[in-house]
């Protein structure tokens, strides 16, 4: 075997490899940006962007017995609206998939997902959000009997179930706990608080009525 301190071991001609990755960084460096379809990016791609589609269009909606005049995307969701543009919080962006329940919102007398409803389809109709419940600082009888039943836990889902419990009391005044428990099937509550969701329903019912939200 040869020693490597042989002079006859010499190496042989052409690029060592320190040379050969610096002239490949160098040429990496110097290279044209591709595009997905391997073409050279056009000058000022990066900031020369044309948006397609349609733009912000005027919209007034009606919230808590209050105008609102914004200007969105025909694209922007009625929870996005809200939320986003209007500060109304109450309405939870959960699944976002019309699933949990938890953006439930009342709209034209109806408990909807207002992450399903486009904030230019809601225009006309008197929405109501969990932050209109309450008068003059008074909880609703359907809020006193979530704190009294203790109907509520991680409060992802509270929002969203006290909006519909409303809703559900306004068309059945005289509910059965069968017919709350189907009355809200369209509200999940990964805390598992139905036993006191359904017992508050049954509580504000009485209340609403003229008795005590408990007892």
């Amino acid at each position: 075997m040869r020693n490597i301190r042989d002079p006859e071991n010499k190496p042989q001609k052409g690029l060592s490899r320190r040379a050969f990755l610096s002239t490949g960084a160098g040429l990496a460096a110097s290279a044209p940006i591709l595009t997905a379809v391997g073409l050279p990016a056009p000058a000022g791609a990066a900031t020369d962007v044309r948006i397609l589609g349609p733009g912000k269009v005027p919209i007034t909606l009606q919230i808590n017995g209050k105008p609102h005049k914004l200007s969105v995307e025909p694209r922007v969701t009625l929870l996005d609206a809200l939320r986003d543009y209007l500060d109304y919080t109450g309405a939870k962006k959960v699944c976002d998939r019309a699933t949990c329940g938890s953006c439930t919102v009342i709209m034209g007398g109806r408990a909807v997902y207002a992450c399903a409803v486009l904030a230019i389809e809601a225009q006309g109709k008197d929405i109501q959000t969990v932050e209109g419940l309450s008068t003059d600082g008074k909880l609703h009888p359907v809020q006193e009997a979530f704190i009294q039943n203790d109907a509520q836990q991680c409060g992802f889902c509270t929002p969203g179930f006290v909006v519909s419990c409303k809703a559900f009391l306004d068309k059945h005044p005289n509910p059965t706990m069968a017919e709350i428990k189907e009355g809200l099937g369209g509200n999940l509550c990964r805390c598992g608080t139905y036993i006191g969701v359904r017992q508050a329903v049954m509580s504000a019912a009485k209340a609403m009525k003229g008795g005590p939200t408990h007892g």
